[in-house]
């Protein structure tokens, strides 16, 4: 299970590497640049999209506020409000996207995606967050709890997202909530406490996956709180690590997918055809096979053995769930606010 993991350096250099198709503009996390994505879309158009990326989707929202054009987005479930309000995205024509039929009824029927005025959001990658840990230098009784990235043991050999969602979804499990749809601000300025005291023990806030494999591959890290990809990556290639996603307090789920841009540049057409490639049963091969992620389309995900989907760290656990599902943007936007200072070292 490999792929190519670009570092932060490299996803600068891809903005103009990865330019094709001029009449497709794709805003995404690097990395998903990758044909196996889209392999319909290239057979049919001859060329690949042009990709602009982003690190975190605070950073794409704020630019395409500020005026970045693009015909297609790929924010995660918790940001779709936030980009709809502002009027930042417009309705998919289902009709150009046959196989959206594959998609699961919970996205279809939630109104944040789809309601009367048509469908905005469609899921294309599933993942996990959990603890990613070095198994030669931590003790499995180490990683039972989330409270071990308090423990001064391993101060300056811990690891967070740079990502306000994943974050606060370690610091809200690790204060006993599990559904932060209904969270309060009390609760979210609990969860910033431990966030500030779990600030002390961090290395690096890691940005995407390339940077936290190469943070723990050379040992700088020991422990993270990861999205699945890195484990099942670095392990393929015979690094120590280990994913534990049943400490006792749990662990998080989130899903993102892709959002027509309102007055995009180039062909709605491609747009279109785009999101229908990104949804044929070979991506769900591909998504799960080399990423270890999961993928939009339920009804190929349901022809995966479980113990397939247990090795990339999807299958069922026996602990608290934590999913990150769209939650009231007044929280949200506290959450964002603390998390800033909270980095800043305030």
């Amino acid at each position: 299970m490999k792929r190519l993991l670009l570092t932060s350096a490299a996803a600068l250099f891809a903005t103009t590497a990865f330019a094709a198709d001029p009449e497709l503009i794709v805003f995404d996390w690097s990395g998903y640049e990758e044909e196996g994505f889209y392999p319909d879309y290239t057979a049919k158009h001859g060329d690949i999209p042009t990709f602009a990326f982003f690190g975190e989707e605070e950073e794409a929202f704020q630019k395409l506020r500020s005026g970045f054009r693009a015909d297609v987005g790929h924010p995660c479930s918790q940001s779709v409000e936030k980009w709809r309000d502002a009027g930042l995205i417009e309705p998919w024509d289902i009709s150009q996207i046959p196989a959206y039929a594959n998609v699961g009824a919970a996205y279809k029927e939630n109104p944040i995606f789809a309601d009367e005025t048509g469908v905005y959001f469609i899921p294309a990658d599933l993942g996990a967050t959990a603890i990613a840990y070095n198994t030669e230098e931590v003790p499995a009784a180490d990683i039972e709890s989330l409270q071990v990235f308090l423990d001064p043991k391993y101060a300056g050999r811990t690891s967070l997202p740079d990502n306000v969602d994943d974050a606060y979804s370690l610091a809200f499990l690790a204060t006993g909530v599990t559904d932060w749809t209904t969270a309060t601000p009390a609760q979210v300025d609990a969860a910033s406490e431990w966030m500030r005291k779990a600030h002390a023990n961090v290395r690096a806030y890691w940005a995407d996956g390339a940077e936290l494999a190469q943070l723990m591959a050379t040992g700088e890290v020991l422990i993270s709180w990861a999205w699945n990809e890195t484990p099942v990556t670095m392990a393929a290639d015979g690094a120590p690590i280990g994913y534990q996603r049943e400490a006792k307090e749990g662990s998080s789920l989130w899903f993102c997918g892709y959002v027509n841009l309102q007055d995009g540049p180039g062909s709605e057409q491609k747009a279109h055809d785009f999101m229908n490639a990104w949804l044929q049963p070979e991506v769900t091969d591909y998504m799960v096979n080399e990423w270890g992620y999961g993928h939009g389309n339920a009804q190929a995900m349901a022809n995966f053995d479980t113990a397939i989907l247990d090795e990339v760290g999807m299958g069922k656990i026996d602990a608290p769930i934590l999913r990150q599902l769209p939650l009231e943007n007044a929280i949200r936007e506290k959450m964002v606010a603390s998390f800033e200072k909270i980095k800043a070292g305030f």
